[in-house]
């Protein structure tokens, strides 16, 4: 899975969403992920790691995303934060 591809399925799914990829070893299956969505606005953390993680539930079945770090945040958290 590539960066693109990761940024498309969450900009489809959640339209105006900033998302910043980072490949962790350089071989396509390992991802860090940090969203940044009006759609987690009143949802937990765990909600919208839950909601994220849905998204890519078959390609980490599959073994195409072996290990997927998730980061999520609202706008207003995202430009409050340190």
């Amino acid at each position: 899975m590539t960066d693109i591809e990761i940024q498309k399925r969450l900009q489809e799914k959640w339209p105006g969403t900033q998302v910043i990829t980072e490949d962790l070893t350089g071989t396509k299956d390992h991802w860090s992920v940090t969203i940044i969505s009006e759609a987690f606005n009143g949802k937990s953390m765990l909600d919208c790691h839950r909601m994220v993680k849905a998204l890519f539930d078959q390609d980490i079945a599959s073994g195409d995303v072996h290990a997927l770090s998730i980061k999520t945040f609202t706008p207003d958290q995202w430009s409050k934060r340190s």
